[in-house]
């Protein structure tokens, strides 16, 4: 049989810029084709073009071996084919049911609650998932939000449905549920499109990957027939080998930020904790752990309710982010589409937003000459590709936006850094390159608190390593003497007793 959707010789371009070039993919009924690929890949692109959003400048689309063109998203829809995204996009104020059918332009308008309410709980039915169908979605998780997103595909009479980095936001018990789902959508002969940067994840759920590099079609494999090592390689066109070694400490000795029995109420208690200059603190455990809320608290955003933060010996207090910054505290969020970059502005702007008035006037203007030297100089540092320092961060992949995010809180000349999830959603080439900009940091005397659910990361980067579940401290490790099995013990401990 034809493919589902097969995508030939497919070129995008945007002025000067070549997303796609002569890309081709076929997906097939009933299997579960993963997509690996760096950031900036043109992944997005593919994606855009496969679901009518953007339109091919060449090449064809064919539809169970018929030419297709999508002139928008509803034609594409009415093809069969579908999305669904890391951030979920759901109306929070309807029902689930209301979700489910909210692109039905067919149905009555006097609608039979009932009705919709059983035919929205048979096709969550499908997907092995019990939810309530007239519960609002304001109310749901994550997980429960991307499974209304997959019904409501099904209910569209979904053929081709293709998955963006689903599992980014997700526990680990609510990405086998996940990939349960993904699975029955298989074995019902739907085609699955799985785009992931997690390696292990296409291993165990992928039956063919694609690799692509800078908009081409670099190779099509069973995933039985590839290795991490090769894909690595064809993803990244350079040898990884070592990128992600343990290096020597740079610690000094010297404490730089000393917590004690940090607290507030309801969220975590009894903190303790130290950070050296040139130490790389790394803070482990599962989603709910409240890792961030302490990163919150020491950034004022959240302030504790009791406990003792000092800084170089000195007692402190920090209600709010302006005086932490004015200590020299920086926080890198992990959502940085929401809380660490204005997506809509420049990267110029971005980079030098928390230190205006260095860059202000007697008047308040700002100066742009001086404003644009100190951006380019952090593009050239943390190699940030873009065509220049006018470009909108929103525009920039994903590693190219952690870069930015990074640059904008280096430009405040912290002592204390906190990043919070550093490599979240980027591919393994920026990742390494992530890792190496932190390296470089604390060699230069910075402290800093890594809050990191990838467990690799945190073996190859902590001097030290801090556990926690439940708001609260459950153990510590020294960098070199943590494994795999000895921060899960104690992090699942609750879970297992």
């Amino acid at each position: 049989m034809p493919p589902v959707l097969d995508m030939r010789d497919i070129c995008k371009s945007f002025g000067g810029t070549m997303a796609l070039s002569g890309f081709s993919l076929q997906l097939e009924a009933g299997r579960i084709h993963a997509l690996v690929g760096e950031n900036g890949a043109g992944k997005s692109t593919l994606i855009k073009t496969m679901t009518g959003i953007h339109q091919p400048d060449s090449g064809q689309i064919f539809v169970d071996g018929q030419p297709a063109v999508f002139s928008g998203t509803a034609a594409a829809q009415r093809a069969g084919i579908a999305a669904i995204y890391q951030e979920p996009m759901v109306f929070p104020d309807l029902s689930v049911a209301e979700n489910i059918f909210i692109s039905h332009q067919n149905r009555p308008t006097l609608i039979n609650w009932s009705t919709l309410n059983d035919e929205a709980a048979a096709m969550i039915a499908r997907l092995g998932v019990t939810l309530d169908p007239r519960q609002p979605a304001s109310e749901l998780t994550l997980a429960e939000q991307q499974t209304v997103e997959i019904a409501r595909a099904i209910s569209l009479n979904v053929r081709a449905l293709i998955m963006d980095e689903p599992s980014a936001s997700l526990s680990d018990h609510e990405v086998k549920r996940l990939f349960g789902i993904a699975r029955s959508l298989r074995d019902q002969g739907v085609a699955v499109l799985y785009i992931s940067h997690r390696l292990d994840e296409i291993f165990a759920l992928a039956d063919t990957v694609t690799v692509m590099r800078d908009g081409k079609h670099i190779s099509t494999h069973p995933v039985a027939g590839v290795t991490q090592a090769s894909m690595i390689s064809e993803m990244v066109g350079r040898d990884m080998q070592g990128r992600f070694a343990r290096e020597p400490t740079t610690a000094t000795g010297e404490t730089l930020l000393a917590v004690t029995g940090l607290q507030k109420s309801g969220v975590f208690r009894d903190i303790s904790f130290t950070v050296a200059k040139g130490e790389i603190v790394c803070f482990s455990g599962l989603v709910g752990a409240r890792r961030t809320d302490v990163g919150l608290a020491l950034f004022g955003v959240s302030p504790a309710d009791a406990g003792r933060i000092e800084i170089a010996g000195q007692p402190v207090t920090i209600t709010n982010p302006n005086q932490a910054q004015a200590l020299g505290i920086a926080y890198v969020s992990e959502d940085r589409r929401k809380l660490g970059l204005a997506l809509t502005e420049s990267i110029a702007s971005n980079i030098t937003l928390p230190m205006l008035a260095k860059y202000s006037g007697a008047f308040g203007w700002i100066d742009k000459l001086r404003e644009l030297a100190d951006a380019q100089a952090f593009r050239e540092r943390l190699n940030i590709k873009a065509a220049n320092m006018g470009v909108s961060v929103g525009t920039l992949s994903g590693g190219n936006q952690q870069k930015v995010m990074l640059a904008k809180w280096l430009n405040t000349k912290p002592r204390l850094l906190i990043v919070d999830e550093p490599t979240r959603g980027i591919d393994v080439g920026a990742k390494a390159e992530v890792h190496q900009i932190l390296r470089t940091l604390a060699a230069e005397g910075v402290a800093i608190v890594i809050i990191s659910s990838d467990l690799p990361e945190v073996l190859s980067l902590a001097d030290r390593v801090i556990v926690m579940r439940e708001g609260r401290i459950v153990g510590e490790f020294p960098g070199n003497e943590a494994t795999d099995e000895s921060v899960m013990a104690l992090a699942v401990a609750a879970e297992v007793a």
